[in-house]
């Protein structure tokens, strides 16, 4: 069992990596953890290479999770929210699997054989709406061939709890950790 987490936190220590944590001591086999703040994938410059090849002509550490996409069961994106929206550089390198749209659309391939199950953690302390994020963490992963996806785990009041004592965002972990091992 191959697990992919997509971590879009830039806090080494944060909720949102206390929850991938949880999730990572429940599975079972290998996991692989892309920090999307410190892995150094630029995002897509719409270059339009893959609108007739396979891949993308960026040569950066992109390659080696493609590779990994190829091969895995699942997929967690985990996210804190900013502005009711994924962070940034997880949307910057999420811009990335554009190739697999690309594959689909233009190309008329199947870039990935495999299907996926997928999951959401959603991290935030403010007033904003969950539900835009959820929504574009669920296009991503439908773009790496995750139809199976589970309703978020959420912890949304972080500024005053943190999301390791949410016991609803721990029950929900525990869903995604059930999820991922059958």
């Amino acid at each position: 069992m191959k697990t992919l987490i997509f971590n879009g936190s830039p806090r080494k220590e944060g909720d949102t990596v206390s929850l991938i944590n949880k999730v990572i001591e429940g599975i079972n086999g290998e996991y692989k953890i892309v920090n999307a703040y410190d892995c150094g994938i630029h995002p897509c410059v719409d270059c339009r290479y893959c609108w007739k090849n396979a891949g993308c002509c960026i040569d950066d550490g992109m390659q080696e999770i493609y590779e990994y996409i190829q091969e895995c069961d699942n997929v967690l994106i985990a996210s804190p929210i900013y502005f009711s929206e994924l962070t940034g550089a997880l949307l910057n390198l999420g811009s990335r699997l554009q190739t697999y749209f690309c594959a689909r659309f233009f190309r008329k391939e199947k870039p990935l054989e495999k299907s996926k199950k997928g999951a959401v953690i959603l991290v935030g302390g403010g007033d904003g709406n969950l539900n835009k994020a959820y929504d574009t963490a669920c296009c991503l992963l439908h773009h790496m061939n995750s139809h199976d996806i589970l309703p978020a785990a959420i912890s949304h009041d972080t500024n005053n709890r943190p999301a390791v004592d949410d016991k609803a965002t721990l029950v929900g972990v525990n869903y995604i950790v059930e999820f991922f091992s059958e």
